[in-house]
């Protein structure tokens, strides 16, 4: 793909949970081919100022929203449009991932951690996709990624509240995939498997470390960059025909038909 075609010069892109992992490397990926960006956090505002300092180009915001709350998941749509002048890409990043062993919780533990991880991987995605289509619109047909995971497909035995939030998100990006294409916006997904963040230090450097990198046959993990390059390329492809895809990034660990 020639540079031309990645050239993301004069977009506004929003990126949620940008802070650090993933979205801070999808971040850095976006500006540095020309896009203004939008780095969300929710709580820590240091660590999202750090991100936006060390992006390349100018223009950027830092914008502060809870996304497992409807009304400032929606609202950061207009939040960024203002502060970016403009939105052209949303990239859906933010999520949790909590452990919760079916037999060791009770009811009340049960429907917390349940109604925790839908409000912010599935609802909160929901409600800003929904508040960036017109903005979107006024760009002319824009781009929405959103990251999934593996265990949308595999299943999540240990973290079953997050395997449904994210086949909910595959779903809900495959029907928005259909329903927008008629004003241009294309839809797609990224589905990785272990990628190396914080988030998974202390399970990769620890005894199930060994096993966790031989689940592909690379024997390693991905990193953030590797999975903020193939969301560039959906961000900024010319061909809006990849709308509806779900790219898995798991290095052959979970292949599926």
């Amino acid at each position: 793909m020639s540079p031309m075609e990645l050239d993301l010069h004069g977009k506004a892109a929003l990126v949620t949970g940008a802070s650090r992992g993933i979205g801070a490397a999808v971040a850095r990926s976006l500006a540095a081919h020309g896009a203004r960006v939008g780095v969300h956090y929710h709580r820590d505002r240091p660590a999202a100022e750090a991100v936006a300092a060390d992006l390349a180009g100018s223009g950027h915001a830092v914008l502060a929203a809870d996304l497992s709350a409807a009304e400032e998941a929606a609202g950061l749509a207009g939040t960024a449009a203002a502060a970016l002048g403009g939105l052209d890409i949303l990239v859906n990043n933010a999520g949790i991932y909590e452990l919760h062993d079916v037999y060791a919780l009770d009811a009340a533990g049960w429907r917390d951690v349940w109604q925790r991880t839908l409000a912010l991987n599935l609802l909160g995605p929901v409600h800003l996709t929904f508040a960036a289509i017109p903005h979107l619109r006024r760009a002319g047909g824009g781009r929405v990624v959103n990251i999934s995971s593996r265990g949308a497909f595999r299943g999540e035995p240990e973290a079953p509240a997050y395997g449904a939030a994210k086949a909910g998100l595959n779903s809900f990006s495959q029907s928005m995939a259909q329903a927008l294409a008629p004003d241009g916006i294309v839809v797609t997904v990224v589905a990785p498997g272990y990628v190396a963040t914080d988030m998974t230090t202390d399970l990769l450097v620890g005894a199930h470390g060994e096993a966790v990198r031989r689940q592909s046959p690379l024997n390693r993990v991905a990193t953030p960059e590797e999975v903020a390059e193939v969301v560039l390329w959906l961000a900024a492809a010319r061909s809006d025909y990849v709308t509806g895809a779900i790219v898995d990034v798991n290095g052959a660990s979970y292949l599926r038909s």
